[in-house]
């Protein structure tokens, strides 16, 4: 008896190009991975993207009636549309027929989806979205939490996504005690505002983490940092401040190789060192964020994912489940966490 093989269940119909480079992404790595994915969405649309002379086994379709568009209101409309791509496909982790969820659509209905669908972990209040950023040292990346899930919060909140954030350093980013840093505009303890001050401390007396202070805009990629925490309005501006970044540098590496049969072999000579330096700074690289704190994995990608980072995103949540990310946040953070949410109230 073989062993069972990973399975991702990706809404299809979710994201700016949507079904079309999702399906791409996933038949990609089904192949790469040895993962099954489960492609959840209008079956017409989902088989007349699949390539049909492809070598790879078909990946099973599991029908949804509905989708839901990025303008709506997420939780309204994930009670309203029961049977939406993204419902159905967490509904596929919640009924153990699958072990994580891929998407691309609205990453509020992602969410709220998540929650409704597969709750939080006993313990947590809050999930988090946390990023994958590249720094300044080589295979050194900083995991970012929250991005996007929590525009306000509170100390004990942050408290929690550092935990959290910790373990999925450790055990899938492969970072030997992560060394946590609480993001500011000042490395003093007493700098910031309230929210900032108050979780400094929390963060000093949690000996579940190795906290190691503030950290500012410019430590962000320093290497300094293996997870920073802070609230999701400023983790999501500086998430896609990031981005624009590495796209502008990539765009700008373009256009200032030097033009005609000079350029070409000088391109030519650097080539593998620019595609090095593309996957260090490319987001595209990391798929998306992993939305931690719920009963299930779950991959929310940007929505102008294409088959690249669908397939990247597929690696991530297949890390995820393999490292047991979900039974080390219950097993180590839930029995001291009672204590310490109940006294940091």
């Amino acid at each position: 008896m073989g062993i069972i093989p990973t399975r991702i269940a990706i809404d299809a119909m979710g994201g700016d190009h949507a079904p079309s480079e999702i399906v791409e992404g996933a038949l990609k790595a089904q192949e790469a991975y040895g993962v099954k994915v489960l492609l959840v969405g209008d079956p017409q649309q989902i088989k007349a993207c699949i390539n049909h002379k492809s070598s790879q086994p078909l990946p099973e379709i599991v029908p949804a009636e509905d989708i839901v568009e990025m303008h709506e209101e997420p939780l309204t409309a994930i009670r309203r549309k029961s049977k939406a791509s993204i419902n159905v496909a967490m509904n596929l982790v919640k009924e153990k027929e699958a072990d994580a969820v891929v998407s691309a659509g609205h990453s509020g209905a992602a969410m709220a989806s998540a929650l409704l669908r597969l709750g939080r972990i006993p313990g947590i209040d809050r999930p988090a979205i946390g990023a994958v950023l590249p720094t300044m040292i080589p295979k050194k990346p900083v995991l970012i939490l929250d991005v996007g899930a929590n525009v306000d919060c509170r100390p004990k909140y942050l408290e929690q996504f550092a935990v959290m954030g910790t373990i999925y350093s450790e055990y899938v980013l492969a970072t030997t005690q992560p060394k946590v840093g609480l993001l500011n505009i000042g490395e003093e303890p007493s700098k910031g505002n309230d929210l900032a001050v108050r979780t400094h401390q929390i963060l000093q007396e949690n000996n579940q983490i190795k906290f190691i202070g503030n950290a500012e805009g410019r430590d962000v990629l320093s290497g300094e940092f293996d997870v920073i925490v802070c609230d999701g309005f400023a983790g999501n501006v500086l998430l896609k401040f990031a981005e624009a970044v590495g796209d502008a540098v990539l765009q700008m590496m373009k256009e200032e190789l030097t033009p005609g049969l000079s350029g070409k072999i000088g391109t030519a000579i650097l080539r593998p060192n620019l595609k090095r330096m593309k996957q260090r700074i490319d987001h595209v690289e990391h798929g998306g964020g992993l939305l931690l704190g719920v009963g299930g994995i779950c991959i929310i990608s940007h929505g102008s994912s294409k088959a690249a980072t669908i397939s990247n995103a597929v690696r991530s949540a297949k890390e995820a489940v393999e490292n047991r990310v979900l039974e080390r946040i219950n097993s180590k953070y839930v029995p001291e966490s009672k204590k310490s949410i109940v006294s940091n109230q």
